[in-house]
């Protein structure tokens, strides 16, 4: 990286994939950026700390992965999903009773989605970060303070240096750091949930199709992944009452085979677990405000979904591309950017948000009626093709 580390035009708190993105995309343009977090990250699958759950780029998100000069990196590894299943197994027994596919097809040549994991994506940017001159990582090195100025902001770090970049780039999780220094408070929802996020292999091909089962407690989801060993393999997030994935996550591996296979509801054959279990809490938060004095919120530190229909990091990027075309249109930091970008963002996030919520506490419901008219407005929708097809942009994030 050129010139003194301290003058920066970019400081983004938070390495992980949503930080690791912007860090590449600030660079890409040219800025000289510097990229913080505490935590090293962990590359490796079999690695303690790995994170084991997937992400589902979905079409927008691909320019921005593009012009960031990472999606060349990515798509080898990728996995096209172009087919999104739902299934409800909401009756007496865990069985498919309704089932439904909704084609990529009927809105154009292109897949949903490409899915990747998420121990790989920290593998691939760290690499790209390391070839680029202007972008310094810095693992192991946390943000302590904020000041902001007319000019620049005043940013400590954990290891006492200081710095003065014009941007600051809060990408630091539910928790931020940096949200709580420009004292902006959140709105949260709290489920009662948990996730278990694991891999498997199955019996039955993919298909390069994506499966929601629901029962109660929370979706079930198998999203695909390249082969393990010459078998086909999927990213599993299982949701449900904290409680019960507590129960799950203690179970001894066979008695947990056999509560995976009954809950998968047998659509992809006899399921066998190829890697540990990682469990994560599920709530739903958003900030009062996306932006302060020189600093932007994205990402977790900006809002929090439960992860149904791969909205979570997908919003990170929709974040990452409005925040970059704007520093790229008012320079960074400057007011008028970062107004126009609270305007634009929160409310567009805290509508995804209030969708996002609904379906989850309708993939919760416990009691036979109500599963019954879950099962009902499924077939409904889909025997409506324009609404078919709107949801389905919908989901996309496409207008």
């Amino acid at each position: 990286m050129t010139g003194d580390a301290a003058d920066c035009d970019v400081l983004i708190s938070g390495g992980g994939v949503a930080g690791l993105i912007a860090a590449a995309g600030f660079g890409a343009l040219g800025f000289r950026v510097i990229c913080v977090d505490p935590t090293p990250p962990v590359t490796d699958e079999g690695a303690a700390g790995a994170d084991l759950r997937s992400t589902a780029f979905l079409q927008p998100s691909i320019p921005v992965l593009a012009n960031a000069g990472l999606w060349d990196r990515l798509a080898p590894h990728a996995t096209p999903l172009r087919v999104m299943r739902i299934v409800d197994a909401g009756g007496d027994t865990p069985a498919p009773r309704v089932t439904r596919d909704f084609d990529a097809a009927d809105l154009s040549d292109q897949p949903f989605a490409w899915n990747l994991q998420n121990w790989l994506l920290r593998r691939e940017i760290t690499a790209r970060l390391a070839e680029m001159p202007n972008v310094a990582f810095r693992p192991g090195t946390g943000t302590k303070g904020l000041v902001t100025r007319d000019q620049t902001a005043i940013v400590t770090l954990s290891d006492g240096q200081v710095l003065h970049p014009r941007l600051v780039v809060a990408a630091d999780g539910r928790n931020s750091a940096m949200r709580q220094a420009l004292n902006i408070g959140t709105s949260v929802i709290r489920y009662g949930q948990k996730a278990l996020a694991f891999a498997v292999t199955h019996e039955k091909p993919h298909d390069n199709i994506s499966t929601e089962v629901h029962r109660s407690g929370g979706p079930f989801t198998l999203v695909p992944l390249p082969d393990r060993d010459g078998q086909p393999q999927s990213a599993v997030v299982w949701m449900d009452r904290g409680p019960e994935i507590q129960r799950l996550a203690a179970l001894p591996r066979n008695e947990f085979a056999k509560a995976l296979n009954a809950r998968s509801a047998g659509v992809l054959g006899h399921l066998t677990q190829a890697t540990k279990l990682s469990v994560w809490p599920i709530i739903a938060q958003i900030a009062a405000r996306f932006s302060g004095p020189r600093t932007a919120l994205i990402a977790e530190a900006a809002h929090v979904v439960p992860p149904i229909g791969a909205q979570g990091l997908n919003m990170s990027l929709a974040d990452l591309g409005a925040l970059l075309e704007l520093t790229r249109e008012h320079g960074p930091g400057a007011a008028a950017g970062l107004d126009a970008y609270d305007r634009h963002r929160r409310p567009e996030a805290a509508l995804r948000l209030a969708g996002i919520d609904a379906l989850n506490r309708v993939s919760m419901v416990r009691s036979r009626p109500l599963r019954d008219l879950r099962a009902l407005a499924l077939e409904g929708i889909y025997a409506l093709p324009g609404l078919r097809r709107l949801m389905m942009r919908t989901g996309l994030g496409s207008r």
